[in-house]
């Protein structure tokens, strides 16, 4: 795992939001090297270990490093490294710490912090550099300094010393040190110009025009999600659930081709979301043919595909082990691996951070269909047979109620479900409660109470299969789906296409309750078939 990376992809757009900044980016990646082996030190984390950190406590920073020196000297050095504002430059790293905290925590998962971060000390070590080693544990610094890095941030003036002069001739004598002076030049300059300019040894040189056009096109990987394909068999080897997200149409056809290949008409019921926010190529969309049969086979098992990696499970180790090993042959390119236990805090947390990222990565007058997805990433995990939001979630909410009120053509939809516990009618009224909570809070905090509504699906539109707790978890959901008034009037549902991931009208396979096949309701709530009081009507 390259922990800078990641924490680079999650944390940094949320603490830089529409400033980007390559220089403040730079300094958010050498500072991620810091914090992580700061929080490698057992005795550091223990501090704070049993705290529940807020995203917004900036002075969470201060607690890790309680010498105000060593704060000091951190935001002093890397201001000056990266031409950043001092002031400027604490008040990211204060913005940034308690993010990348919950980030590494999550990716730690039931492994404890320090263990975690010093068992992948070499992803991140390269970044840290000379003079953080005042302000680290010892044995933190990589053998070698960074790239770029000074080795010595002093310079000697101190005479060359050398023995006495042998007898011999004095220009004989004099000729190594001559040559020891000229070395030394040469090896000054070639410093002085590793550090006007940083870029590393064997770097190309590139053309004013391509150094734009690689700007650009790290502009937009930054703001692309990896396309992704989710998949759930049934008890009998069925396409049991299934969504994907992908960037374009071309890509959305040759995922349903291979899904078609393998599901038959069962593939109608995935659900697409094709939005320019995901990328257009899908690693192992060239081995999808061969994939998705090895998954079929196997009942009641699940699939993520997203980037190069592919995350499986099954109730069954035996089978689960089978699993892996299948699809690691099928796919060697990518990364196949079992899902682990569900870890319930650090998914609530990571979906947080994300959403919060999302949001940030709006900027002004975004799109619904954005706000939507930015709001559906939060994970709100409601209490057993009950409605109230966390209270973590209403922070999250608050901070999107005030995105969605600059909105003006906001109109959404707050669609709540259920896993399969419990009876289809409970499941169904309790998904209901669920979103009307969501709604009424939302307009508590200021937004208009038409342009809010909600629907409840209990437990008819799986992601995952209901037979794994990492399943049902993912099934128990709030989504905000953008309202199509277009929609709405033809189908009375309030529910775009799009927003279900069908190309046509609705999907009478997404509700197996639509025995009429003309909406994602019950019949008993289709007014063309009658209602649940008068069946006649």
């Amino acid at each position: 795992m390259d922990i800078i990376n990641h924490l680079t992809r999650t944390v940094s757009p949320a603490v830089l939001g529409d400033d980007h900044s390559p220089a403040k980016q730079n300094l958010l990646e050498q500072f991620y090297a810091i914090f992580a082996a700061r929080l490698a030190d057992n005795e550091t984390y223990d501090r704070f270990a049993h705290e529940n950190i807020a995203r917004d406590d900036q002075k969470f920073y201060d607690r890790v490093w309680t010498d105000d020196a060593h704060r000091d000297q951190i935001a002093r050095e890397l201001a000056a490294k990266h031409d950043v504002d001092q002031t400027a430059a604490r008040g990211l790293i204060a913005m940034a710490a308690p993010l990348a905290f919950h980030e590494i925590k999550s990716l730690a998962g039931n492994t404890p912090v320090p263990q975690y971060l010093n068992d992948n000390l070499n992803s991140y070590q390269h970044h840290i550099p000379v003079w953080a080693s005042t302000v680290l544990p010892a044995g933190m610094l990589a053998a070698t300094p960074a790239a770029g890095e000074r080795i010595s941030d002093t310079v000697s003036t101190a005479p060359l010393q050398r023995e006495e002069e042998k007898q011999g001739s004095f220009m004989k004598a004099l000729l190594p040190i001559i040559g020891l002076i000229i070395l030394g030049a040469l090896a000054w300059a070639l410093l002085r110009g590793c550090q006007e300019n940083p870029e590393p040894v064997a770097t190309p040189v590139v053309t004013e025009q391509q150094a734009d056009n690689n700007n650009d096109q790290v502009a937009v990987a930054a703001d692309v999600e990896p396309a992704s394909l989710r998949i759930a068999t049934g008890e009998n080897n069925e396409l049991y659930a299934c969504n994907m997200n992908v960037g374009d149409e071309t890509l959305q056809t040759n995922v349903m081709n291979a899904l078609t290949s393998a599901f038959g008409d069962e593939a109608n019921k995935c659900r697409a979301d094709v939005d320019d926010g995901f990328a257009t190529d899908m690693p192992a969309a060239a081995q999808l043919a061969t994939i998705l049969p090895i998954v079929k086979n196997v009942p009641n098992a699940s699939m993520i595909i997203k980037g190069d990696r592919i995350v499986v499970n099954a109730p069954d180790a035996a089978a689960l082990d089978k699993l892996v090993a299948d699809l690691q042959a099928a796919a060697p390119a990518m990364t196949v691996e079992a899902e682990g236990p569900l870890d319930l805090q650090g998914e609530i947390d990571s979906s947080l951070a994300a959403a919060d990222a999302a949001l940030m990565n709006l900027g002004t007058n975004p799109d619904p269909s954005d706000v939507a997805r930015a709001l559906s990433i939060q994970v709100i995990n409601f209490e057993l047979d009950k409605a109230v939001i966390p209270d973590v979630n209403k922070a999250f909410l608050d901070r999107a109620a005030k995105i969605m009120a600059e909105v003006p053509d906001m109109n959404l939809v707050i669609v709540g479900h259920t896993d399969m516990q419990g009876t289809s009618e409970y499941n169904m009224a309790l998904s209901r409660e669920r979103a009307e909570s969501v709604k009424e809070y939302l307009v508590s905090q200021g937004i208009d109470e038409s342009k809010l509504s909600t629907r409840g699906m209990g437990e008819t539109e799986p992601v995952a299969d209901n037979s794994t707790e990492q399943g049902r978890f993912r099934n128990r959901r709030i989504e905000f789906v953008v309202n199509d008034e277009a929609v709405n009037a033809n189908n009375n549902t309030g529910i775009t296409n799009n927003a279900l991931g069908t190309n046509n009208a609705m999907d009478p396979d997404l509700n197996p309750l639509d025995n009429n096949n003309d909406d994602v309701l019950p019949d008993g709530d289709d007014a063309t078939q009658g209602t649940a009081l008068d069946p006649a009507n």
